[in-house]
């Protein structure tokens, strides 16, 4: 039987990131940046005003105000999109709309609340100070200046700041591909009637959302039977638009000797025992023409959602380019009393929070079989190492966090 961190060195041992991309700009959303940007021009590009009202030179409106207001000549209007065709000269003003380039010569944009709003001449009752509705060129970002670094990953304002500096592309790690399969006769889709001996199939579902969480791209194909001949065809047919295929297999033997079976027949893919509970049963190898990387994982469900979070997920980074691979971990305070198997690393659904200025755990772990019924509401997993097989109520734990779930 191998080690939880023996195992996890040989999923990792033959991964990749992805080949990098260049894409449209839309397409790169959820992606990892492959390159650094620097800004190729200004942003703004031009000196712009930053409010609707009127252009002029400080010395002209001095000391004005509502009791005393200063009347200038309005030389023209300035619009949003077009060069200026008119200067601020002494003694004159422009109209100018907000994001409007400044016309030459302004000092200073007053806002059309403290005019009365003239269009040959206007009544200026406000002094501005220097540079006052006027936003630089530059005041944002200067040409040259390093905007984005390789290795984040793009949200709608990391787009939005690669098409403010002229990029209408970026180059990616493109998002994991990952087929999620579900085998089992015992198996149906929620919503449709079960039967005698059948049970609804939930884990291609927590599997699919997990995947997705973890930044792939994923697709659930749904259940199929425990039959080699079909197995093999839906494999098969997945293969073209798969970076990597994760099964999780009936409760059944049958099942279970069915995927490996069949998988065995197509790729390389060793099925072992791995010192963990849940998730005892592993299976990873690759399969198909390109070596796509496969994970099998147990059948039950706490044992896969468990085995996803810590096997496959850190592929999943792995291929998306990321240096950070793993889950935070943090020592915590276990409030209960725990038992635990020894020679195995336990996962153990529960609960984190901050107490005084502390990480607090409770333990979610139901009576009878592990199952994802009733853990709904947690945030972590605690991780007793194989040596320990009692955690005292007040003990000190490692708490793996689920990322986004810790309030």
């Amino acid at each position: 039987m191998k080690s939880v961190d023996a195992h996890l060195a040989e999923c990792l041992q033959s991964v990749e990131p992805l080949h990098a991309l260049d894409v449209p700009l839309l397409d790169a959303q959820g992606c990892i940046l492959a390159e650094d940007v620097v800004a190729a021009s200004d942003v703004p590009r031009f000196d712009r005003a930053i409010l609707d009202g009127y252009a002029l030179r400080l010395d002209d409106v001095a000391g004005a105000n509502e009791h005393a207001p200063v009347l200038l000549p309005v030389v023209g209007d300035v619009v949003v999109g077009r060069a200026p065709v008119v200067s601020v000269q002494p003694g004159f003003t422009a109209r100018v709309m907000a994001g409007a380039p400044v016309p030459p010569g302004t000092e200073a944009v007053v806002a059309d609340a403290f005019t009365d709003g003239g269009v040959a001449r206007v009544e200026i009752r406000r002094a501005p100070q220097a540079g006052e509705g006027i936003q630089f060129a530059g005041a944002d970002v200067r040409a040259g200046q390093p905007v984005l670094q390789a290795g984040e990953r793009l949200g709608a304002g990391h787009l939005g700041l690669l098409a403010s500096v002229g990029r209408a592309r970026a180059t990616v790690r493109p998002r994991p591909r990952v087929v999620v399969l579900s085998t089992g006769d015992d198996l149906v889709e929620p919503g449709i009637n079960a039967g005698p001996g059948q049970s609804f199939e939930t884990n291609s579902y927590v599997i699919t959302t997990q995947a997705r969480e973890a930044g792939a791209l994923a697709f659930r194909v749904g259940i199929l039977p425990d039959d080699p001949r079909r197995l093999v065809d839906a494999i098969e047919d997945q293969l073209v638009r798969a970076d990597l295929v994760v099964t999780s297999g009936g409760t059944s033997d049958r099942a279970y000797a069915v995927v490996r079976d069949v998988l065995t027949g197509i790729g390389t893919v060793d099925f072992g025992g791995v010192a963990m509970s849940p998730g005892l049963s592993q299976g990873h190898g690759v399969i198909g023409p390109d070596a796509t990387p496969l994970f099998t994982l147990p059948g039950d469900s706490l044992g896969s959602y468990v085995s996803f979070e810590v096997f496959v997920r850190p592929v999943i980074r792995r291929m998306l380019g990321l240096a950070a691979l793993h889950r935070s971990i943090v020592r915590a305070v276990c409030t209960e009393a725990l038992a635990s198997e020894g020679g195995l690393r336990d996962f153990v659904p529960g609960t984190l929070d901050v107490e005084h200025g502390r990480y607090v755990v409770r333990p979610r772990r139901g009576a009878g079989a592990p199952s994802l019924v009733g853990i709904g509401g947690t945030n972590c997993l605690l991780v007793v190492p194989e040596s320990v097989t009692y955690v005292a109520e007040g003990d000190g734990v490692e708490v793996m966090v689920l990322e986004g779930r810790l309030s």
